[in-house]
């Protein structure tokens, strides 16, 4: 995990980590198999526990399913930021520990008796998880390691200060947020309409 915080997911070999503990590369397949299980072992390392922190999230925001889903959905942002390369990790087939499998129940059980087929519910989670992905993918630098959207704003603004004529409209929404603020509102704002979307599938079924 060190390693693949300093260095993103791609500078983690098993040469690498048998040379930080010590020990020859031969050695390290007597405790893993190979490459990929490592990774799994990572990836149940860096996820936080959901049995500690987020469960006491989500009984402090109380019993209401948009307020669980909100926790739920910002807790993941902050693990998917304390381990960028968790973002690499975490694609594809591969094996799923109890910690990510107790995430995933986590959201299903914040949706449980509001009409919703498993497929809904499990849709639901899949937005969310994925907008929470695309919110770290573009916090994170190109070397895996957190970073870019600073970056990003300066180099629009530079320009749209030289060829504003050319791109209006975003001119238009930077001299905008210039003005008022709220940039980096992203999270909030997609989670905002995805959970607005769900309440309307849920009042239709339910009533609310």
């Amino acid at each position: 995990m060190g390693i693949a915080d300093a260095a993103g997911l791609a500078g983690v070999s098993m040469q690498g980590v048998a040379g930080e503990l010590g020990v020859t590369k031969m050695a390290l397949y007597r405790y893993v198999p190979g490459k990929a299980e490592l990774v799994a072992l990572m990836v149940e390392a860096a996820l936080p526990d959901p049995g500690a922190g987020l469960d006491s999230a989500l009984a402090a925001a109380g019993g209401g399913w948009r307020e669980r889903l909100g926790v739920w959905t910002r807790e993941l942002l902050a693990g998917y930021r304390a381990h960028p390369w968790l973002l690499d990790a975490t694609v594809g087939a591969r094996a799923l520990g109890p910690r990510e499998v107790g995430w995933l129940e986590r959201a299903l059980a914040a949706l449980e008796g509001r009409g919703l087929s498993g497929a809904e519910a499990m849709d639901v989670v899949v937005l969310l998880t994925g907008h929470v992905r695309g919110i770290a993918g573009q916090e994170r630098g190109a070397d895996g390691t957190a970073g870019v959207d600073a970056e990003l704003g300066a180099v629009l603004a530079a320009v749209v200060a030289e060829r504003g004529e050319e791109y209006p409209a975003l001119a238009v929404a930077l001299g905008s947020i210039a003005r008022h603020g709220g940039q980096d509102q992203g999270l909030e704002f997609g989670l905002e309409r995805i959970l607005d979307g769900v309440g309307l599938l849920v009042e239709r079924r339910v009533g609310g």
